[in-house]
């Protein structure tokens, strides 16, 4: 039905329109997705596909994490919830080995510029937005303004972007002297939207970016890198804490709600405290093959009533950790640390820095914000995670 060069070159163009549009738009971002999978389920070669997939030990192991979550489905009551959870996580078990089947990396830099731009303007409504040039619409307010997104998963895929832009600059030996200093510029400028936006979890990455790209550029010297590394982060903290409103409020909020805790648990500090506490009771009785792929609503509901009836109970612990250690076991668990561990040993077996700095930044830079929501089950972060890894990690599918 599709001739391979025809193929490449739509793969190749839908794949820049998905790098743009999956930090603007749902809808806009599904409508290509929906295109890409089609179009590769209607092209054939099927032995061909499913053989250079399945020379994969990263695309078994997303396969085998998601096929789990189906297992998982057998122990569970709440048939419906599990559904939504598959539903989810779909791009693990499809998504993730389709792109890493069609992408060609000699088109990611498309990809990136792509990305780049739709992150500028993202940040340029903002900014917008905060000098009150517009009016907020959608998510954002003139204090926290997120357009396209929560501030939730705004701020890490905005530290990913800022990761991005700072390796190019410190490393790309490709770039011209003028295109560097735009580059900067934008460094710049989103760094300051970080600050002005209220997602803590992605302040946190963005800080480990900092550190990351310093320890990249002093490879062999770390107690260098150590020092700057502190330096650097400590006057950027200050000086946010000192210029930055909101900022300032949600450091101390979050200060605030821990030294509260005892006393006052319906914070949101305090709630995810006391979800990941009464999941882990959950857990410490199911610990080998959880509760069930659908069940954590209710079986948490009911762990809720007995332990801390005064904090709102929730669907999702916002710990990816904690949801899947409840749902699945420590057996979920490994199988999907097993993703990062593939992820992180492929990255040091390449030679090209950016695949090598870049394929390990992704996972160690969702490792960490993941203790403070489920980053995965989000479509915007989760595409982005799936987006960039499918091309990462294309050198080692034999290794």
């Amino acid at each position: 039905m599709f001739q391979k060069t025809n193929l490449d070159y739509i793969y190749k163009y839908l794949l820049i329109s998905l790098a743009f549009l999956m930090p603007l738009t749902v809808s806009g971002a599904n409508i290509i997705i929906t295109l890409i999978v089609l179009i590769w389920l209607l092209s054939g070669n099927y032995k061909e596909k499913f053989s250079h997939i399945l020379s994969s030990r990263l695309m078994i192991a997303s396969i085998v994490f998601y096929s789990l979550h189906v297992l998982g489905m057998f122990w569970t009551e709440d048939i419906v919830w599990g559904f939504e959870v598959l539903h989810k996580m779909w791009y693990f078990i499809l998504l993730w080995p389709v792109l890493f089947n069609i992408v060609n990396k000699s088109d990611v830099k498309y990809f990136i510029l792509a990305f780049f731009l739709a992150i500028s303007i993202t940040e340029v409504i903002s900014y917008l937005i905060w000098f009150e040039i517009i009016p907020p619409f959608k998510n954002a307010t003139a204090s926290n303004p997120t357009p396209f997104m929560s501030h939730i998963s705004y701020n890490p895929i905005l530290a990913f972007a800022i990761y991005l832009l700072g390796h190019e600059v410190l490393f790309s030996m490709k770039i011209s002297k003028y295109k560097r200093y735009w580059y900067i510029f934008f460094l710049f400028t989103m760094s300051v939207n970080m600050f002005i936006t209220g997602g803590r979890a992605g302040q946190i990455m963005y800080f480990a970016v900092v550190s990351l790209l310093i320890f990249q550029y002093f490879r062999s010297q770390i107690f260098k890198g150590l020092i700057v590394s502190f330096v650097v982060i400590s006057s950027i903290f200050f000086t946010a804490y000192q210029t930055s409103d909101i900022f300032n409020t949600r450091v101390n909020d979050a200060i605030e709600n821990i030294k509260s805790y005892e006393s006052n648990k319906n914070t949101p500090v305090g709630q995810r405290i006391t979800w990941a506490l009464n999941s882990w009771e959950v857990i410490m009785d199911n610990p080998l093959i959880g509760i069930g792929t659908g069940d954590f609503p209710k079986e948490y509901l009911k762990v809720n009533k007995k332990n801390t009836p005064q904090v709102v109970t929730t669907r999702n612990p916002h710990n990816m950790y904690i949801l899947i250690l409840m749902q699945l076991g420590f057996i979920g668990l490994v199988s999907f640390l097993l993703i990062f561990y593939y992820q992180i040993v492929y990255s040091f077996k390449s030679h090209n820095k950016f695949y090598r700095d870049v394929g390990l930044a992704i996972p160690l830079l969702f490792l960490l914000i993941m203790f403070s929501e489920s980053y995965l089950l989000g479509h915007y972060t989760s595409l982005v995670y799936v987006f960039f890894s499918s091309f990462l990690y294309k050198d080692f599918e034999k290794s």
